[in-house]
């Protein structure tokens, strides 16, 4: 009879952990990254606690006919920022550290994947 009790509140715990639902992860602090406003001038722009293991194609440079790729970006958040010439996470890549990672005016991205 024990077994069967045991085996009940098993079999009851497992379904409860399958079936809820999980959070979404979010990468916690800033990237940063800057780009060619229209007038021409440098601007810059931050993803705030950006979703993890999801592509983050930059909406200012996501069109590269229309458009010169992002560069300088920093990684302030804490996971690792995998930066992507091209958009929807395509092209060369690079990663940058958490907290402290950063690249020059030659890293050139169009997309980020936070992991």
């Amino acid at each position: 009879m024990r077994f069967r009790t045991a085996l009940a509140a098993a079999a009851g715990a497992l379904t409860l952990i399958v079936t809820l639902p999980t959070s979404a992860a979010a990468a916690e602090g800033e990237f940063q990254y800057t780009y060619v406003g229209v007038d021409g001038s440098p601007q810059i722009a931050v993803l705030n606690d950006p979703d993890s293991e999801e592509c983050h194609t930059l909406p200012e440079v996501a069109d590269p006919g229309a458009s010169s790729p992002a560069h300088s970006p920093r990684n302030r958040t804490d996971e690792r920022a995998r930066v992507f010439t091209e958009p929807d996470c395509t092209g060369d890549s690079f990663v940058l550290r958490p907290h402290t990672g950063y690249g020059s005016e030659r890293l050139k991205l169009r997309s980020v994947l936070f992991f």
